[in-house]
């Protein structure tokens, strides 16, 4: 049986200096941005604090928890559990970078965030959201090696495989982030410093600049093509394999089986990929559309993450009825004594 651990492939954040193109503005110029955040009412600012604070809680509790669970139990050092802690580890972190400013910038009169702070804002939060697809693709094939070769798969999804599945997932988001973080930040930003949004977003960030898209539009079109495609077609094939594998699977008990290991990674997927089209694809007239869209993926995604994993997971389930027993006879004895 193999061993595993939760790994961590750090990506050194590389500082991304641009300068504009227009003739005399550049970016010097340019110290801060102002986040507008959502157009309410004032009075209504403390009614979002406290639900992104609830939220944000609850992402700390469930991500940090089943992290813990996955590490401290020998019985889910398999490479499922392995993705799946990597997974918690990547919810925890983008929506870190998003929740804490916004939450501030509630009960902040400027709602300023500083160039440097934007631009690592936007880093950040690009390399987790891109190692996520690649990480949500991974873990497709593993579910389809799992139901379609069950006789191969302690062989096929080797320690080995698994730790280069993870390190390229972070490895593309590390590229993927410093090529897209450039190219918003080549961008001239000549007209308003009012970013229409609670963070730092390439399309909030073109609406204020006065640069020609055209190379910009290309590339980007270049860079969706081959993160966000490849990422589907992998997810797709996998699932189409699983379906026909589980039809073909006569006791209907045995189908139920199947498809329980797979339906909490196809909500995690739908919901991701639905919240990142919608966005993506609402046009610009409607901001505050986008910024609902917006939600979904950096705090609403990870927050149901784990608990989907845990609601739906026999092992997962019994993990934390383990811990917690522990708890509570550590407790109990703590009082017995006192």
């Amino acid at each position: 049986m193999h061993r595993f651990h939760l790994f961590i492939f750090p990506c050194p954040f590389q500082q991304v200096s641009a300068m504009g193109d227009r003739g005399t503005d550049n970016h010097s110029e340019v110290t801060d941005f102002i986040l507008v955040g959502f157009r309410v009412r004032p009075e209504l600012h403390i009614l979002l604090f406290l639900i992104f604070l609830l939220v944000y809680a609850m992402i700390l509790l469930g991500n940090v928890g089943m992290m813990t669970i996955i590490m401290t139990d020998p019985r889910l050092n398999t490479p499922m559990y392995f993705f799946l802690g990597n997974l918690s580890f990547i919810d925890l972190f983008y929506s870190s970078v998003i929740a804490p400013k916004a939450m501030i910038n509630f009960w902040s009169e400027s709602k300023s965030i500083s160039f440097a702070g934007c631009v690592t804002q936007l880093f950040l939060f690009a390399l987790f959201i891109v190692a996520e697809g690649f990480l949500l693709a991974a873990m497709a094939y593993d579910r389809f090696i799992a139901i379609c070769n069950p006789l191969l798969y302690s062989s096929q999804m080797s320690t080995r495989l698994c730790i280069q599945l993870v390190a390229g997932s972070y490895i593309c988001g590390c590229i993927s982030s410093v090529l897209q973080t450039s190219m918003v930040f080549t961008l001239s930003f000549c007209g308003s410093r009012s970013i229409d949004h609670f963070y730092c977003d390439t399309r909030p960030l073109q609406r204020i600049s006065c640069s020609d898209f055209f190379i910009y539009r290309m590339i980007s079109f270049f860079l969706s093509s081959i993160i966000i495609l490849p990422t589907i077609i992998v997810i797709i094939i996998s699932y189409l394999y699983i379906v026909s594998t589980v039809l073909k699977i006569r006791s209907s008990e045995g189908r139920k089986k199947a498809f329980s290991t797979c339906s909490s990674h196809l909500g995690v997927v739908s919901v991701l990929y639905g919240a990142v089209f919608f966005m993506y694809l609402t046009p610009d007239r409607f901001p505050e559309l986008s910024k609902v869209a917006s939600l979904c993926y950096t705090l609403v995604t990870p927050m149901l993450n784990p608990l989907i994993y845990s609601l739906r997971n026999k092992d997962v389930k019994e993990a934390l009825r383990k811990i917690l027993g522990k708890k509570i006879i550590l407790l109990n004895s703590i009082l017995t004594v006192t």
